[in-house]
């Protein structure tokens, strides 16, 4: 495990303090409160916000907190999230909020075009001191009780300690630097280290070991991957992966297949309520190839289900944006966290346990006839590798640096979100607690 660490370049922070929270129910009370209690900054990253009643509700306490005098930046991801009003968008920036969007919209006919390589984080850091990292958005799909039918089952994560200051600084650097190089924001976050020695808290002593990875399109392409598949090759009991989007490359297979065979329990909790029915599909591909190595399938059919998470063996845990599938491994912008403690791993495994036995089902193997099971075989394999080298091709056709733009209304100056913006612009100037950090 220290050897793949340390090949990914991994920095595992003892001494965390790291909350489980379940769906928007868990998730928005927190991090809202988190925010109101702000008083020198507040940074925040999402894939999709949406101008609804829980978005709303994020506006309202980012322009309190702006108007508290707090510095507060906002990254939003320009497909996921791109039709924030005028209106909506001007209240922010009267407040002081600094709104950008990575990779703005584009459109072809009014239908968005540009869907590869997003910014697919959700982040968001309080004054350097509290955390949050999953899978959640923001938008009322994730409240059971503002849309009974399309709630998403998710989680995230809150976090206290030494980790807090190294998301902190990968933030940062991401106003102003897209994509940025993990070398850039760690040489930030040794810094920052450095200035806040004095007013540190002490960590916590019996806190959990854990490590904040993001993924790429640089160097750092496949480390989210490989902290995967080095937990489950060193698997001794039990693997519980719930994802909503899985098609993992071969590699991923083959390790799940390989612990499986050698006596390991393999349960993975996919999408039988999908809000996406086609990819429900280029899952169920892979059931035979995995049910028959004895890999466990259950089908979340409650809801649709969002989750990224995964408990190895009561001790290794992991939350956060990725998916496991070609978009997630192979173009978008990532973050998870993954963490060493037997407490943390113990609460994780247990939700997905309540999820299993109360709303699943369980795939069982098929029984085909000859012709069949030769057809099954063959048509897996195309549709495996054609889409196991569809993020290739689409690198290869999607070569353009992602740029960072301010997002304004569309009223005012609406060729911002869509003009050649320069690609890095001035860097803020920090707050007080962290004056001269560049």
């Amino acid at each position: 495990m220290n050897t793949a660490a340390t090949a990914m370049n991994s920095r595992w922070l003892p001494g965390n303090r790291i909350e489980l929270l379940c769906c928007g129910e868990d998730y928005y009370p927190s991090v809202f409160q988190a925010i109101d209690t702000a008083e020198k900054q507040v940074l925040l990253e999402t894939f999709i916000w949406f101008d609804d009643p829980v978005g709303r509700e994020l506006r309202a306490a980012l322009i309190r907190a702006a108007q508290r005098g707090a510095e507060v930046h906002v990254l939003i991801d320009g497909w996921g999230s791109p039709d924030l009003g005028d209106e909506f968008v001007q209240g922010l920036i009267d407040a002081g909020v600094k709104l950008r969007a990575f990779e703005p919209v584009r459109k072809l006919f009014g239908a968005r075009i540009n869907m590869l390589g997003r910014m697919h984080n959700k982040l968001a850091v309080i004054d350097g001191r509290v955390a949050y990292v999953g899978g959640i958005n923001y938008a009322k799909d994730h409240v059971l009780a503002l849309d009974p039918e399309q709630a998403k089952l998710d989680y995230a994560v809150r976090i206290e300690g030494p980790l807090v200051e190294q998301i902190e600084a990968f933030c940062r650097t991401n106003i102003s630097t897209p994509q940025p190089p993990r070398e850039m924001w760690l040489r930030r976050w040794r810094r920052l280290r450095q200035l806040r020695r004095e007013e540190r808290m002490p960590s916590l002593d019996q806190g959990a070991v854990a490590a904040f990875v993001t993924r790429d399109n640089h160097r750092h392409t496949t480390d989210i991957e490989r902290h995967y598949r080095a937990a489950i090759r060193s698997a001794q009991t039990r693997i519980v992966i719930a994802n909503a989007y899985f098609f993992p490359g071969y590699r991923l297979v083959r390790d799940l297949r390989r612990a499986a065979r050698r006596g390991v329990q393999v349960d993975l909790i996919l999408q039988g309520n999908p809000d996406m029915p086609w990819v429900q599909r280029a899952t169920m591909l892979l059931y035979e190839h995995l049910l028959r190595a004895g890999v466990r399938i259950h089908e979340y059919n409650e809801r649709p289900l969002h989750a990224k998470v995964a408990v190895i063996d009561d001790h290794w845990a992991t939350v956060g944006s990725s998916n496991l599938d070609p978009t997630s491994l192979s173009l978008n912008l990532e973050a998870n966290v993954i963490v060493r403690d037997n407490a943390f791993a113990a609460v994780l495994r247990q939700a997905l346990d309540g999820v299993l036995e109360k709303s699943c089902d369980a795939v069982q193997v098929s029984r085909p006839g000859r012709l069949r099971s030769a057809w099954i075989v063959l048509r897996s394999m195309v549709v495996f590798h054609a889409l196991r080298r569809f993020p290739a091709w689409a690198r290869w056709a999607h070569h353009a640096k992602p740029r960072v733009v301010p997002v304004v209304p569309e009223s005012g100056e609406a060729e911002t979100m869509s003009r050649e913006a320069v690609p890095h612009e001035p860097v803020p100037h920090e707050p007080a607690h962290a004056e001269g950090l560049r």
